[in-house]
């Protein structure tokens, strides 16, 4: 009886040691589960301190733009360009006509000659230009080479200033008139004429020029 009893004693103090390994089996998963909470609390501060500095970094790389999409500044409108007064017109016009056509019918005469037997004047064809404000008139202006026309010995002349002293056409001879041109040569001076059936003047009529 008393083997007996040591012997459950002994037992029992193995189902104690057993208790004792499940009792510390328990604490153990205990521990765990005790420590898992602790552990969780331990991360979470240091989770927490992370997320900061992983927000502030991912804020900062946010923050700069790559150049390629950064939106491009429209470009203000341009104003248009003030015309120039030579295109806008100063409002002065003049009212002459800058592209007259050659006269049919007026040359400036300069010469004569007697060449080949018959008389021809020398003389330019041209076109009445633009006169000035402080000019007398608009100016014959002459275009081409000088080209002869032959006249009419007997062809009807009128002339005025300064051929003869007078603003008004005055009957001349033909040898008086070729008598004035060959002492005053090359001056120039405009006439209408007209021609004959055989092609030479048969009128000559000074145009008066002040």
């Amino acid at each position: 009886m008393g083997v007996c009893a040591v012997a459950a004693l002994g037992l029992t103090g193995c189902s104690g040691g057993g208790g004792t390994a499940n009792a510390g089996g328990d604490a153990t998963p205990s521990a765990t589960t005790a420590g898992g909470p602790a552990d969780k609390a331990t991360a979470s501060p240091g989770a927490s301190a992370e997320k900061p500095a992983a927000t502030a970094s991912s804020g900062a790389g946010g923050g700069v733009k790559s150049p390629a999409v950064v939106p491009a500044v429209p470009k203000p409108p341009v104003s248009p360009v003030p015309a120039s007064p030579a295109v806008a017109g100063d409002g002065t016009d003049d009212g002459c006509d800058h592209k007259m056509p050659i006269s049919p019918d007026e040359i400036a005469v300069y010469r004569y000659t007697p060449e080949g037997g018959s008389l021809s004047l020398i003389v330019r064809h041209g076109n009445w230009g633009c006169g000035t404000p402080d000019s007398d008139g608009a100016p014959f202006e002459t275009v081409g080479k000088e080209t002869y026309i032959p006249m009419d010995q007997a062809a009807d002349i009128t002339v005025t200033n300064p051929i003869v002293e007078s603003t008004e056409n005055q009957p001349i001879g033909v040898q008086e008139f070729l008598d004035w041109l060959e002492a005053h040569p090359d001056s120039g001076l405009v006439f209408t004429y007209h021609l004959g059936d055989d092609g030479a003047i048969d009128r000559l009529d000074e145009v008066f020029t002040p």
